[in-house]
Order: C-alpha cells, then sequence, then structure tokens
C-alpha cells in the first residue's frame, strides 16, 4: 500500500522504514508483511538514504586486458558494478579500487573508472579507464558508436529468422517502474541485430549486436518480439524450466567488444568465452532442432 502512495520511494526503502519503525499503524510498529485494514491510520517519517561511497574490498577480478589507459575485466553474473540503493559491498568498483592504484575520476567517486556497465545478472567484457583523458575517449567512441558490442543469449521460443534487427525505442515502463518497455512510440532509440547460432526444443541460442546502449537494451528487445532472455522473469522468462535446475541469473553473456586504444588509436578486440555455468545448462537441455 505504502508504495502504491509513494511511487518515487522504492520498495526496499520503504522497508528500511519499517524496519526503523518509522512507520506506524494506529501508532505501532508493524513488520512489512501487516495488512493494512479499512479505518487505520498509518503514519510514516521517510528518512535520507544513507550516503553512498566506494570502498576498496579484496576481491577477485578476472582481467581480460589491460595496458596504461584501461584494463577489461570479465565480470562474474551476481556482481553490481557500483553501489546502489540497498547495496554498499561486493561491487566491481570495490574491487577494483582494492587492485589498482588510480583510476580515471570523470564518473565521479562513486563510479571511478566505469566507462559502460552491465546489469547485475549479466556477465562479461567490462572496460574499465585508469586515467580522465582515457576515459573522454572511450566514452566518445561508446557515443559516437564506434565500439562493437557482441553478446550471447539464450533465448525461449523459436526466433524463426536467422538473422534479425529490432529498431525500437526505449523508455521507463510508465506502470512497472523497475522496468523498461519498447512498447511506447517515446523513448531513447535504439537497435540491436541477431543471428540465431543454434537451436534447441524450446530455445534458441543469439548472438546479439548492439549499436546502442539503453538500459536493459537486449533483454526489452528480445521480449518485444516474444523471445526473452532465459533467467529474465522481469520480462517474461518462466521462473522454472522442467527437468533444469534453476539459472539464478540471466543468459545472457557481454562476449567481445572492439574498441580503439585510447593513447594511439590502434583497434583491440577482447573476448570474454561463455562461462562453464551457462555451457552446462545449456548442453543439458534436449539435443536437437526445433
Amino acid at each position: 500500500m505504502l508504495h502504491e502512495r509513494l511511487p518515487e520511494f522504492s520498495r526496499s526503502r520503504i522497508q528500511e522504514w519499517i524496519r526503523a519503525g518509522r512507520v506506524l499503524v494506529d501508532g505501532a510498529s508493524q513488520r512489512a508483511s501487516h495488512a493494512v485494514r479499512a479505518g487505520q491510520t498509518v503514519d510514516c517519517e521517510p528518512a535520507a538514504p544513507p550516503s553512498l561511497h566506494a570502498t576498496a574490498e579484496e576481491i577477485p577480478l578476472a582481467i581480460l586486458y589491460e595496458d596504461d589507459d584501461l584494463v577489461a575485466v570479465d565480470k562474474p553474473a551476481g556482481m553490481v558494478v557500483h553501489a546502489g540503493a540497498g547495496i554498499h559491498s561486493g561491487t566491481l568498483v570495490n574491487a577494483l579500487l582494492h587492485r589498482f592504484q588510480a583510476l580515471s575520476s570523470v564518473a565521479g567517486e562513486l563510479r571511478p573508472g566505469i566507462v559502460h556497465r552491465l546489469d547485475r545478472f549479466t556477465s562479461g567484457v567490462l572496460l574499465v579507464a585508469k586515467n580522465d583523458a582515457a576515459h573522454h575517449r572511450l566514452a566518445a567512441q561508446f557515443s559516437g558508436r564506434e565500439v562493437e558490442k557482441v553478446y550471447l543469449a539464450l533465448v525461449h521460443g523459436r526466433v524463426p529468422q536467422e538473422r534479425g534487427r529490432i529498431e525500437r525505442p526505449i523508455a521507463r515502463d510508465p506502470v512497472h517502474r523497475t522496468r523498461m518497455t519498447a512498447r511506447l512510440s517515446s523513448g531513447r532509440a535504439a537497435w540491436s541485430e541477431y543471428r540465431v547460432v543454434r537451436r534447441l526444443p524450446g530455445f534458441t541460442f543469439l548472438e546479439v549486436r548492439i549499436g546502442t546502449g539503453r538500459t536493459h537494451q537486449i533483454r526489452v528487445h528480445l521480449s518485444s518480439i516474444g523471445h526473452p532472455v532465459a533467467g529474465d522473469t522481469l520480462y517474461g522468462a518462466p521462473a522454472k524450466i522442467p527437468g533444469q535446475p534453476p539459472l539464478g541469473r540471466y543468459f545472457l553473456h557481454a562476449h567481445r567488444i572492439r574498441f580503439r586504444q585510447p593513447t594511439s588509436g590502434r583497434e583491440i578486440t577482447v573476448v570474454s568465452a561463455l562461462p562453464p555455468g551457462l555451457e552446462n545448462w545449456m548442453a543439458a537441455l534436449p539435443a536437437g532442432a526445433d
């Protein structure tokens, strides 16, 4: 009920207030699961969120490429790139601060070195700038759509065409604020191209190249054509697959990135192999074409 009345605040923030005794029902604290009855009075005293900051933590990092200007890391699924609401530790930024003496300051103290991001439950290649000059040059390549980004995705259903292009603007869902949508005429321009790599009963394994980097872009675009990414229940994938263990993540992996080295201008391609957990999950699916 409170979230409906206070949509500008996240559910997790409201739950923090309830636990802290800042939400009273008829003058008494209640659990978050308490069902408010007609006629009861609810008083809420909002609190400012705790200040976020990045703190060096000794967390293992897989380095795919490194030079004086940048580092390419292999981000595991489940790791958040930087601190946010409710998450302060275990982030990629915290691991980077422990590993490297200096990172660019362009994105601010909370996101040192971060030029672009991956969703929490997406794995793969992520570029990090070591100095401000490199950051500005890499950012210019991203905004100029000069960076090639290729992902691997397993989606539900049989994608009929061997190749395709999805060109639909992406906007915040006006009803479900944690989601994005490609069903509105408004939004930021976005395109994704795909090709079929393998067909399995009930699934299609795709290679996806994106020319823009909108929030949840691949997940939203593939869901919009009726083929949600496996494991992505937010955009329509089933929570359980008969005979298969839970994925616990999205079957979406940032496989390859190609860019120009910020100082020399030479072309660099960095590749991250599909994680064994995803390989094994897909290998356990029934063989044969759909």
